[in-house]
């Protein structure tokens, strides 16, 4: 009996350790809220609307971004989010909605699809149209994000065209190496006879 009841107080102090210990309090969990307003605040002014002026609001003077490609831990100024939606605004209407959000301390993942249409050449050309599917992570401190990470699924948009491009020039190249030696061999045969 004596042995049942140190079990059930064993398994009450682990219970209460893994499960209620670390449950967060009313403050974190309006912390948490605060920050996930915060980031839908930033996509509603900066991307679903064209009210990038707003993007003090939301932004540290300097941030870091972590981007795919090369654009991999830069400290950059606020006005840089700024000028990257103006960029979308002028050749063109984005919209979008936020699928979910996960926030963790001070971190807020969003997942989101945004939908752009071009109006410009350049927007057609360098950007493209359609939906793509964005995951952004943020890292707020004093209620500003002051750190990035963006992960987007740019096999979706011309994007990767470049790449295209670049792979059909390589295998261009390699295939006329040998159409250059036949022909080569072609004259010599003629040339022998």
């Amino acid at each position: 009996m004596i042995m049942k009841r140190l079990f059930a107080l064993i398994l009450f102090g682990l219970s209460y350790t893994l499960f209620l210990g670390q449950m967060p309090d009313s403050a974190s969990l309006a912390k948490l809220e605060e920050n996930k307003a915060l980031a839908r605040g930033f996509y509603e002014d900066l991307w679903f609307n064209n009210r990038t002026e707003n993007y003090h609001k939301y932004v540290a003077e300097t941030y870091v971004a972590h981007d795919i490609g090369d654009r991999k831990n830069v400290t950059e100024p606020a006005i840089e989010q700024k000028e990257i939606a103006d960029f979308f605004w002028e050749n063109g209407a984005f919209d979008g909605k936020i699928d979910y959000q996960i926030a963790e301390g001070d971190l807020v993942a969003t997942r989101w699809t945004g939908n752009y249409k071009p109006s410009t050449l350049l927007g057609r050309v360098l950007i493209g149209g359609g939906e793509i599917p964005i995951i952004n992570v943020f890292r707020f401190q004093d209620g500003k994000i002051v750190e990035l990470w963006n992960h987007r699924h740019d096999i979706d948009t011309p994007q990767t065209l470049p790449f295209v491009l670049k792979g059909f020039f390589i295998g261009l190249l390699f295939s006329l190496i040998p159409l250059y030696f036949v022909r080569k061999y072609k004259r010599q045969l003629k040339q022998a006879q």
